[in-house]
């Protein structure tokens, strides 16, 4: 049976649900900081099996930004990612403060996931940039 919750996976789910789901490994000690970190967070399980997630991060007034959105491969197109988005936005409709900027980045096809829920390209307005330290 499939539940969802707002929890926190834990931290070694956390670090193999990134890699199953396609999403760049972290390291433990980076990943167990940002756990702890997080403003909030959803977990789908199978059974006792994490299956899913993702997080919101961020000061919680002025920036946040929406991370670690997965599904293991198994577990895609039954509307997951969805169900994690639409908690994702009430989360942020209900709890963040007017004028709150929430970014994402989007790989692959999921935008069309996103802009489902409101998310939008922001060129050529701002271009988003990164950096990964190491």
């Amino acid at each position: 049976m499939i539940t969802i919750t707002n929890e926190i996976v834990p931290l070694d789910t956390y670090l193999q649900l990134r890699v199953a789901s396609g999403l760049t490994a972290k390291t433990p000690a980076a990943a167990a900081i940002g756990l702890k970190n997080s403003l909030y967070a959803v977990a789908v399980k199978d059974g006792d099996n994490y299956i899913g997630m993702g997080r919101v991060i961020g000061d919680g007034g002025c920036f946040c930004q929406v991370v670690d959105i997965c599904i293991l491969p198994g577990y895609q197109g039954r509307g997951l990612g969805k169900e994690i988005m639409a908690r994702i936005r009430t989360y942020i409709d209900e709890q963040l403060p007017e004028g709150c900027y929430i970014s994402l980045l989007a790989d692959g096809k999921a935008d069309q996931l996103y802009a489902q829920f409101g998310f939008k390209e922001t060129m050529p307005h701002s271009k988003g940039m990164a950096m990964k330290k190491g």
